[in-house]
Parts: structure tokens; C-alpha cells; sequence
């Protein structure tokens, strides 16, 4: 026994000078638990360039982590396991996510840049008054197609993806409410429609679209679009704009019938430690020049009208990224479904997906 005790005791010796030691060495760099700020946020989607300014213009040391969807974001951070101090969900998300108490109300009075922000933009149905969030991004969801390889034929319609010359041309994303909501469009619905009749009419037409779609695909289609393995991608707007940069042969519309109009945002979770940082970064983030230096990394559109004096005229009067007032009209934003609601989405998408097969 007094083995035992003495090995137990050697072992909490060590365990308690490794973690003094590195406690010391993590002061010695400016990285204490006290000046760390972690944010978690979607891949690619900040130009590195400001995080490393924001280190240096606070001393604040900054831990960044990414998610690849609002739901493993949220399911992390009901978890509890990671101490996250900002993160960036979408909008129905945030509705989701303040019904269920994880969010911290924002103090205002620290997010004087909040001002920059465009009024259409501010006090939307998923956060009255802005409470819990700041816009962070904006954009539409739409299609890029490579008009050379489609020999100039025009696409303004949802409907036109149905065009039998389309045989294994079309790249769909791999989400439920983007492909679901793009069938309900195609047939004059809302894509927040719950009317299971509805949706079974528009699962039922996506089915038919099956010998039109090459693959159903997450980042990659990016590459696969640049590099013209598919003529056609259900996008979003953002992803459209960069690839566009690099094929001039791409052009993206949004379909006349309508789309989703998203918006990303930036919220202090339950998980937060350092609330004081989080509204630091925020208000940074929000600062007119920052704004713009990282929308034009970025590519998709910000909604910090400030910023827009900043970024190129071409940019800021593309259309294509800053619709007119009267297709916003017809955009909608995603609402809260409810479990139960978004449950059926996720079926008749994994029926559709199966039907491929």
C-alpha cells in the first residue's frame, strides 16, 4: 500500500509541475487563460491577415476553430466541452439557439461600430433588436453555370435545370433545406413550406431531375466547377463570386422565382469566458476598413454599409452580389422548422439522395 501511495503521489507531483511549467511558459508568450479569445467560425471565411492585427492591437491571443455546419457548430457548443467565446451561425440557427438559452445578450455600449451596420439588416425576426447577434456576412443562394461550355444558353429559372441537354451537368450541395427549398421554388412554394403535400411534390420533382446531376457535393465543388467537371452548381453566392474570379466563363444568377437570402452572424455562447475579448473582436470586426478589407478576402457580401466606400465600385454594383430592391423581395430567409419539421426535410432529401442510387 505505501507503494501504491508513494507511485499515486509522484504522479500528482509531476501532473502539478507540468501544468505550472506550462501555465509559466503560456504567460511568458501573453497566451494566460485571462487574454484568450477562441472563435469558431466556418472554414475559410476570415482573412488570417486581421486576426493577427487583432492580436496585436489588444494583446488578446486568438484560438480559432471551424465547424463545416450549423448543426455540428451548436451540438459542440451544447456540449459544453470547448470554452467558445464567438461564433458565427446562421440565422436560423441563432433563432434556434437563443429559444434554447445559449446565447449571452450582447452589451451594446461595447459595439460602438455597430452603427456601420445597413438598417435592412438589423432587428430580423430570428433576433429582435439584435440582442444576441451582429451580422457578420450576407448572400443568396443561386447558380453558377460556364456559359462557354453551355454554348451561351441562359439560365433564369430553377426551372431550367430540368432541361434534358443538362444530362450529368448539375452539382447540387449536400443540404437538405438548399435542395429541398430549391424543389419547393421551382413550384411557386415557399422553401420554409411545412404543407407535406408540398413536399412530397417537390421531392417527387427533384426525382426526376436525377439524370441531370453529376453529384451531390460539400466545399469540393468549388474545385469541381473551376475546373469545369460539371457546367453547373447550386452555390452560394460567395463561393459563386470566387470561382468566378478564376473561370471568366462562369456566370451566376439567382432564379426568378426566388431563393434563400441568408445571413451569417457573430454571437457569444453560453461557452464564453472572455465576454470582455468577445465584444472586442466584434466591434473590430465591424469596424468599417476591417469590414471591408475582409469582405474583399472573403466574397460574399457584408452588410456593413460603411465598408462599401472602401471596396471596389465593381464590387459593391454587381447585382449579381447586391441585388436589386426588387428580387430581395423574393428572397426568403430560412426560419426555425422544428425538430420535427426539419426531421422530414432531412428525409425526403436522404429519399432523394437514395433515389440516385
Amino acid at each position: 500500500m505505501k507503494q501504491l501511495f508513494r507511485a499515486f503521489l509522484a504522479v500528482v507531483v509531476v501532473s502539478a509541475l507540468l501544468l505550472f511549467a506550462i501555465s509559466k511558459l503560456n504567460e511568458a508568450q501573453g497566451y494566460s487563460s485571462g487574454n484568450t479569445l477562441t472563435i469558431y467560425n466556418w472554414g475559410d471565411y476570415i482573412d488570417a491577415d486581421l486576426i493577427d492585427r487583432f492580436e496585436k492591437e489588444t494583446g488578446i491571443k486568438v484560438i480559432y476553430e471551424t465547424f463545416d455546419s450549423n448543426e455540428a457548430m451548436m451540438t459542440k457548443i451544447e456540449q459544453g466541452g470547448t470554452t467558445y467565446d464567438v461564433a458565427i451561425p446562421s440565422e436560423y440557427m441563432i433563432d434556434k439557439m437563443r429559444q434554447e438559452n445559449l446565447l449571452i445578450p450582447l452589451d451594446h455600449s461595447k459595439l460602438p461600430n455597430f452603427k456601420n451596420i445597413d438598417e435592412r439588416f438589423i432587428d430580423l425576426p430570428f433576433d429582435p433588436d439584435n440582442k444576441y447577434s451582429v451580422p457578420y456576412f450576407w448572400g443568396t443562394v443561386g447558380i453558377v453555370y460556364d456559359k462557354k461550355t453551355l454554348k451561351n444558353k441562359e439560365i433564369t429559372s430553377w426551372n431550367d435545370l430540368w432541361d434534358t441537354d443538362l444530362k450529368n451537368q448539375i452539382l447540387l450541395l449536400d443540404g437538405a433545406r438548399e435542395v429541398i427549398g430549391m424543389g419547393l421554388n421551382s413550384l411557386g412554394y415557399s422553401l420554409n413550406d411545412t404543407n407535406k403535400e408540398h413536399l412530397q411534390e417537390a421531392k417527387e420533382k427533384l426525382d426526376t431531375l436525377t439524370p441531370n446531376v453529376k453529384a451531390i457535393v460539400g466545399d469540393e465543388n468549388r474545385m469541381l466547377l473551376q475546373n469545369k467537371e460539371a457546367a453547373i452548381g447550386l452555390v452560394w453566392s460567395g463561393v459563386a463570386s470566387e470561382i468566378m474570379a478564376e473561370n471568366e466563363d462562369l456566370e451566376y444568377v439567382v432564379p426568378k422565382e426566388g431563393s434563400n437570402l441568408w445571413f451569417d452572424n457573430m454571437v457569444i455562447p453560453k461557452t464564453a469566458k472572455n465576454i470582455d475579448g468577445a465584444h472586442q473582436f466584434i466591434n473590430f470586426m465591424l469596424d468599417a476598413k476591417i469590414a471591408a478589407q475582409n469582405t474583399e478576402y472573403v466574397s460574399y457580401s457584408t452588410p456593413n454599409k460603411a465598408a462599401l466606400q472602401y471596396m471596389p465600385e465593381e464590387m459593391v454594383k454587381d447585382e449579381r452580389f447586391y441585388p436589386s430592391p426588387e428580387l430581395t423581395e423574393k428572397l426568403e430567409v430560412y426560419e426555425n422548422l422544428g425538430k420535427k419539421n426539419l426531421a422530414y426535410y432531412n428525409d425526403l432529401f436522404l429519399e432523394f439522395k437514395m433515389h440516385r442510387k
